[in-house]
Protein backbone atom coordinates (compact mmCIF):
# COMPACT_ATOMS: atom_id res chain seq x y z
CA UNK A 1 0.00 0.00 0.00
CA UNK A 2 1.52 3.33 -0.61
CA UNK A 3 1.74 6.56 1.01
CA UNK A 4 -1.10 8.36 -0.70
CA UNK A 5 -3.60 4.85 -0.23
CA UNK A 6 -3.01 4.53 2.97
CA UNK A 7 -3.68 8.48 3.84
CA UNK A 8 -7.03 8.29 1.57
CA UNK A 9 -8.28 5.28 3.72
CA UNK A 10 -7.00 6.79 6.74
CA UNK A 11 -7.94 10.58 6.48
CA UNK A 12 -10.64 10.73 9.23
CA UNK A 13 -8.22 9.45 12.01
CA UNK A 14 -5.46 11.56 10.70
CA UNK A 15 -8.34 14.57 11.11
CA UNK A 16 -9.02 13.02 14.19
CA UNK A 17 -5.40 12.95 15.67
CA UNK A 18 -4.70 16.28 14.53
CA UNK A 19 -8.04 18.35 15.89
CA UNK A 20 -7.12 16.04 19.31
CA UNK A 21 -3.75 17.56 19.79
CA UNK A 22 -4.71 21.08 19.06
CA UNK A 23 -7.51 20.52 22.06
CA UNK A 24 -4.88 19.15 24.33
CA UNK A 25 -2.48 22.26 23.31
CA UNK A 26 -5.85 25.06 24.23
CA UNK A 27 -6.34 22.54 27.90
CA UNK A 28 -3.13 23.30 28.75
CA UNK A 29 -3.30 27.29 28.20
CA UNK A 30 -6.47 27.14 29.76
CA UNK A 31 -8.48 28.56 26.15
CA UNK A 32 -12.10 28.19 26.10
CA UNK A 33 -11.58 26.85 22.39
CA UNK A 34 -11.34 23.60 23.36
CA UNK A 35 -14.09 22.65 24.24
CA UNK A 36 -15.31 23.57 20.18
CA UNK A 37 -12.57 21.31 19.17
CA UNK A 38 -13.09 18.85 21.45
CA UNK A 39 -16.85 18.58 20.12
CA UNK A 40 -15.38 18.09 16.24
CA UNK A 41 -12.92 15.54 17.82
CA UNK A 42 -15.24 13.60 19.77
CA UNK A 43 -17.58 13.62 16.55
CA UNK A 44 -14.38 11.89 14.55
CA UNK A 45 -13.72 9.32 16.41
CA UNK A 46 -17.28 8.20 17.21
CA UNK A 47 -16.56 6.54 13.71
CA UNK A 48 -13.27 5.25 14.18
CA UNK A 49 -14.16 3.75 17.64
CA UNK A 50 -17.25 1.75 16.13
CA UNK A 51 -15.44 0.91 13.20
CA UNK A 52 -12.51 -0.81 15.13
CA UNK A 53 -15.02 -2.73 17.72
CA UNK A 54 -13.88 -0.09 20.55
CA UNK A 55 -17.45 0.53 21.80
CA UNK A 56 -16.80 1.76 25.48
CA UNK A 57 -14.49 4.03 23.91
CA UNK A 58 -17.07 4.87 21.04
CA UNK A 59 -19.34 5.83 23.94
CA UNK A 60 -16.92 7.81 25.55
CA UNK A 61 -17.06 10.11 22.95
CA UNK A 62 -20.75 11.19 22.94
CA UNK A 63 -20.09 11.56 26.98
CA UNK A 64 -16.86 14.02 25.54
CA UNK A 65 -19.60 16.14 23.23
CA UNK A 66 -22.02 16.27 26.51
CA UNK A 67 -19.23 17.15 28.98
CA UNK A 68 -17.77 19.81 26.02
CA UNK A 69 -21.37 21.53 26.15
CA UNK A 70 -21.07 21.69 29.89
CA UNK A 71 -17.32 22.09 30.32
CA UNK A 72 -17.68 25.42 27.70
CA UNK A 73 -20.70 26.62 30.73
CA UNK A 74 -18.94 25.49 33.35
CA UNK A 75 -15.78 27.93 32.47
CA UNK A 76 -18.27 30.83 31.13
CA UNK A 77 -20.58 31.01 33.58
CA UNK A 78 -19.84 28.25 36.46
CA UNK A 79 -17.84 30.65 38.54
CA UNK A 80 -20.04 33.58 38.23
CA UNK A 81 -22.73 31.12 39.32
CA UNK A 82 -20.97 30.14 42.23
CA UNK A 83 -20.31 33.91 43.40
CA UNK A 84 -23.70 35.11 43.04
CA UNK A 85 -24.82 31.87 45.40
CA UNK A 86 -22.29 32.75 48.27
CA UNK A 87 -23.13 36.48 47.85
CA UNK A 88 -20.48 37.78 45.60
CA UNK A 89 -21.49 40.01 42.98
CA UNK A 90 -19.69 39.04 39.42
CA UNK A 91 -18.89 42.67 39.14
CA UNK A 92 -18.33 43.04 42.61
CA UNK A 93 -17.27 46.44 44.54
CA UNK A 94 -14.35 48.71 43.79
CA UNK A 95 -11.55 49.05 46.09
CA UNK A 96 -10.86 51.82 48.28
CA UNK A 97 -8.10 53.99 48.05
CA UNK A 98 -6.05 52.24 51.24
CA UNK A 99 -6.85 48.56 49.34
CA UNK A 100 -5.15 50.14 46.01
CA UNK A 101 -2.42 51.33 48.13
CA UNK A 102 -2.01 48.07 50.01
CA UNK A 103 -1.98 46.45 46.54
CA UNK A 104 -5.15 44.92 46.62
CA UNK A 105 -6.74 46.48 43.58
CA UNK A 106 -4.89 44.09 40.93
CA UNK A 107 -6.43 40.58 43.02
CA UNK A 108 -10.51 40.10 43.60
CA UNK A 109 -10.56 36.93 44.62
CA UNK A 110 -12.03 36.05 47.74
CA UNK A 111 -10.21 34.15 50.69
CA UNK A 112 -8.81 30.61 49.92
CA UNK A 113 -7.91 27.75 51.25
CA UNK A 114 -4.02 27.22 51.91
CA UNK A 115 -2.70 26.25 49.33
CA UNK A 116 -0.25 23.22 50.84
CA UNK A 117 -2.68 21.22 51.68
CA UNK A 118 -3.06 18.73 48.30
CA UNK A 119 -6.57 17.83 49.17
CA UNK A 120 -7.90 21.16 49.84
CA UNK A 121 -9.74 23.18 46.73
CA UNK A 122 -8.81 27.55 46.94
CA UNK A 123 -11.03 29.59 46.21
CA UNK A 124 -12.48 28.99 42.47
CA UNK A 125 -12.61 32.71 41.11
CA UNK A 126 -10.79 35.18 39.30
CA UNK A 127 -11.92 38.69 37.93
CA UNK A 128 -11.12 39.02 34.79
CA UNK A 129 -9.96 42.38 32.67
CA UNK A 130 -13.64 43.66 32.40
CA UNK A 131 -15.23 42.83 35.85
CA UNK A 132 -16.36 39.10 34.89
CA UNK A 133 -15.82 36.02 37.31
CA UNK A 134 -14.03 33.23 35.61
CA UNK A 135 -13.09 29.53 36.63
CA UNK A 136 -9.63 29.05 37.92
CA UNK A 137 -7.39 26.07 38.90
CA UNK A 138 -8.25 24.10 41.96
CA UNK A 139 -6.80 21.07 44.61
CA UNK A 140 -9.10 18.18 44.70
CA UNK A 141 -11.11 17.71 48.17
CA UNK A 142 -10.34 14.38 49.83
CA UNK A 143 -13.96 13.74 50.08
CA UNK A 144 -14.40 14.35 45.55
CA UNK A 145 -11.34 12.37 45.23
CA UNK A 146 -13.44 9.52 47.21
CA UNK A 147 -16.51 9.86 45.11
CA UNK A 148 -14.56 9.63 42.34
CA UNK A 149 -12.61 6.98 42.69
CA UNK A 150 -15.93 5.07 43.91
CA UNK A 151 -17.52 6.33 40.41
CA UNK A 152 -14.48 4.81 38.72
CA UNK A 153 -14.48 1.90 40.02
CA UNK A 154 -18.61 1.49 39.59
CA UNK A 155 -18.25 2.49 35.50
CA UNK A 156 -15.26 0.13 35.05
CA UNK A 157 -17.46 -2.78 36.13
CA UNK A 158 -20.22 -1.73 34.89
CA UNK A 159 -18.52 -1.39 31.26
CA UNK A 160 -16.33 -4.33 31.34
CA UNK A 161 -19.31 -6.58 32.27
CA UNK A 162 -21.44 -5.09 29.03
CA UNK A 163 -18.34 -5.37 26.43
CA UNK A 164 -17.32 -8.84 27.73
CA UNK A 165 -20.67 -10.66 27.72
CA UNK A 166 -23.17 -8.16 25.10
CA UNK A 167 -20.12 -7.20 22.20
CA UNK A 168 -17.41 -8.77 20.30
CA UNK A 169 -14.96 -5.57 21.52
CA UNK A 170 -11.04 -7.23 21.62
CA UNK A 171 -9.74 -6.17 24.73
CA UNK A 172 -12.98 -5.18 27.12
CA UNK A 173 -11.02 -4.98 30.55
CA UNK A 174 -8.47 -1.89 28.65
CA UNK A 175 -11.41 -0.71 26.55
CA UNK A 176 -13.51 0.07 29.90
CA UNK A 177 -10.57 1.12 31.94
CA UNK A 178 -9.79 3.61 29.34
CA UNK A 179 -13.10 4.81 29.32
CA UNK A 180 -13.90 5.08 32.75
CA UNK A 181 -11.45 6.44 33.90
CA UNK A 182 -11.52 9.32 30.94
CA UNK A 183 -14.97 10.21 31.96
CA UNK A 184 -13.32 10.85 35.83
CA UNK A 185 -10.49 13.14 34.39
CA UNK A 186 -12.75 14.56 31.97
CA UNK A 187 -15.18 16.13 34.57
CA UNK A 188 -12.33 17.34 36.96
CA UNK A 189 -11.21 19.38 33.81
CA UNK A 190 -14.36 20.96 33.26
CA UNK A 191 -14.41 21.75 36.60
CA UNK A 192 -10.39 23.14 36.50
CA UNK A 193 -8.99 20.67 38.46
CA UNK A 194 -5.48 20.11 38.75
CA UNK A 195 -5.03 16.65 39.18
CA UNK A 196 -6.73 15.58 36.35
CA UNK A 197 -3.25 15.42 34.53
CA UNK A 198 -2.20 12.73 36.37
CA UNK A 199 -5.82 10.35 35.31
CA UNK A 200 -4.80 11.68 31.88
CA UNK A 201 -1.30 10.45 32.46
CA UNK A 202 -2.60 6.79 33.33
CA UNK A 203 -4.93 6.92 30.15
CA UNK A 204 -2.40 8.02 27.60
CA UNK A 205 0.24 5.38 28.53
CA UNK A 206 -2.17 2.49 28.42
CA UNK A 207 -4.32 3.58 25.48
CA UNK A 208 -1.62 3.86 23.18
CA UNK A 209 -0.45 0.23 23.81
CA UNK A 210 -4.02 -0.83 23.17
CA UNK A 211 -4.28 1.00 19.81
CA UNK A 212 -1.01 -0.18 18.69
CA UNK A 213 -1.82 -3.64 18.71
CA UNK A 214 -4.93 -2.69 16.53
CA UNK A 215 -2.89 -1.01 14.32
CA UNK A 216 -4.70 2.18 14.71
CA UNK A 217 -1.13 4.02 13.76
CA UNK A 218 -2.25 7.97 13.75
CA UNK A 219 -4.40 6.78 16.81
CA UNK A 220 -1.28 5.82 18.84
CA UNK A 221 0.81 8.67 17.57
CA UNK A 222 -2.06 11.00 19.33
CA UNK A 223 -2.01 9.50 22.55
CA UNK A 224 1.65 9.85 22.59
CA UNK A 225 1.57 13.49 22.25
CA UNK A 226 -1.35 13.42 24.91
CA UNK A 227 0.77 11.73 27.05
CA UNK A 228 3.60 14.42 26.83
CA UNK A 229 1.55 17.42 26.63
CA UNK A 230 -0.23 15.73 30.09
CA UNK A 231 2.92 16.30 31.78
CA UNK A 232 3.15 19.78 30.00
CA UNK A 233 0.42 20.68 31.59
CA UNK A 234 0.93 19.41 34.61
CA UNK A 235 3.61 21.59 35.28
CA UNK A 236 1.53 24.99 33.43
CA UNK A 237 -1.63 24.11 35.54
CA UNK A 238 0.76 23.57 38.55
CA UNK A 239 1.61 27.62 38.35
CA UNK A 240 -1.88 28.48 38.28
CA UNK A 241 -2.67 27.34 41.59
Amino acid sequence: MTIYNWLSSNWIEIFGAVTGIIYVFLEIRQNIWLWPIGIITSAVYILVFFTNKFYADMSLQVYYLVISVLGWYWWLNGARRRAQDTGHSAQGKEPSFAEASEGKAGNMEHEAQPKDSPFEEPAPLRRGGEGDVKLTVTRIKFRTGIILAIIFVGIYFMMWFILSRLTDSPVPEWDSFITSLSIVATWMLARKIYEHWFLWIAVNSVASLVFLSRGLYPTVILYLVYLAMSFAGLRVWRRSL
